[in-house]
């Protein structure tokens, strides 16, 4: 009785040029045209301020898209890896900066949040040769919460109901630095666990 080789399944090859990858390349090309339409509103002008509002929101719903589709599909690939996170940061990045600058939002809430998220990126390079930090349920409702707030600050809503717009703000501030605080103690934990092996 001879032993025959047992096949082997060989990794189906990704394309680059994949609905996931074309989806987060759009999310990166409408940040500028966002920032565009902020400053051209000045954060005064109504029309200019919708525009802005509903670019950021497309934008914001292809970070949502690109990620299930890439899971779904198994279309993940070294590219959507570190230009996903990128788009991400570079999107609610210049959001903050830009309310900031326009006296909407107190800047030190744009540098604790900014803090937050590029720590987060930074831990996860630092710990990623002893495994990976999966994103939690609490950064996903981070995530959705500064969504909310931004779109609510980009959006001329009439007073009193402008003060939502806080409260969102406030809500995903918490959830910022209670998610940011847990995935500190996760690397914590996974760089432990891996020095013990």
């Amino acid at each position: 009785m001879t032993d025959e080789p047992v096949p082997v399944a060989v990794p189906r090859p990704v394309s680059l040029y994949n609905p996931a990858n074309v989806l987060t390349a759009a999310r990166i090309v409408l940040v500028p045209v966002f920032v565009a339409f902020v400053v051209v509103s000045g954060m005064v002008d109504s029309g200019w301020r919708i525009l802005a509002c509903l670019t950021f929101c497309v934008a914001s719903a292809t970070d949502f898209a690109d990620g299930w589709i890439a899971r779904r599909y198994e279309l993940v690939t070294s590219f959507g890896k570190v230009a996903d996170p990128i788009a991400d940061k570079a999107l609610t990045g210049s959001a903050l900066v830009l309310l900031s600058a326009y006296d909407r939002l107190s800047w030190w809430v744009t540098g604790l949040i900014l803090v937050r998220e590029w720590g987060v990126t930074a831990l996860r390079f630092w710990v990623i040769r002893y495994g990976v930090i999966p994103a939690s349920r609490g950064g996903k409702l981070k995530t959705a919460l500064q969504i909310a707030a931004i779109a609510w600050f980009l959006w001329p809503v009439p007073e009193p109901f402008d003060l939502v717009g806080t409260v969102l703000m406030v809500a995903a501030l918490i959830v910022t630095v209670v998610t940011g605080v847990d995935y500190v103690l996760q690397a914590l934990r996974l760089r432990r666990r891996a020095q013990r092996v």
